[in-house]
């Protein structure tokens, strides 16, 4: 049943309550400062609650969604919270997040028009270009589509870990690594897809 803005309004209350049931000075906390060791880089949709899937508190992520997870050079949204991320709040860990039944992912390729979310998705297109022998040779839809999100990830990994901010803070010999992974909607569970960025090293030996 649809929930009114009241209901919200109820659940909030229950929901701070609850926690300063379990941990009384819980929001004294988190109102003093935030020290995140996680930017966590991940799609809008709302089947993909990023603090939920990995279990950490208000405080403890920070997140940073968009359609189909994407980590463009150009958009100055994603590049002011990976600044933020890395420069002020200093964290050792940044995971970009796709995950599988992805519709952003599906709309960039199906061939329909929907407006300027097309232009969003055109580096999945590109992605779906230079991949489309691979791809073409998979058995079926599902897995063409389930394959091009692990695909999107490993390019978003690879835009990140490219990134000035990202380059600047290995150079200072800041602690930092790039992670990617999948989430399946039907299980619950991440995948790791093993592409971890941790230095230049590793990105001049970076394939996707």
């Amino acid at each position: 049943m649809p929930k009114t803005l009241e209901d919200l309004k109820a659940k909030n209350k229950d929901w701070a309550a609850g926690k300063v049931a379990v941990d009384p000075g819980f929001f004294k906390r988190l109102e003093g400062q935030q020290a995140p060791e996680y930017l966590w880089i991940g799609c809008a949709d709302s089947r993909v609650p990023a603090n939920d899937i990995v279990g950490l508190d208000p405080g403890e992520l920070f997140v940073h969604r968009n359609v189909a997870n994407l980590a463009p050079p150009q958009d100055a949204n994603y590049l002011s919270v990976l600044q933020f991320a890395v420069d002020v709040l200093k964290v050792k860990h940044i995971l970009v997040v796709g995950h599988y039944g992805c519709g952003g992912v599906a709309a960039a390729v199906d061939g329909k028009r929907r407006g300027l979310v097309d232009h969003w998705l055109h580096p999945i297109r590109e992605v779906h270009q230079c991949h489309r022998h691979e791809l073409d040779a998979l058995p079926d839809e599902k897995a063409r589509w389930d394959r091009l999100v692990e695909l999107n990830v490993i390019r978003q990994v690879r835009n990140v870990a490219s990134d000035v901010f990202v380059q600047d803070a290995w150079r200072r010999g800041q602690p930092l690594s790039v992670h990617g992974w999948v989430y399946t909607l039907g299980t619950g569970l991440v995948t790791d897809l093993d592409v971890t960025v941790a230095g230049p090293e590793d990105l001049a030996e970076f394939e996707d």
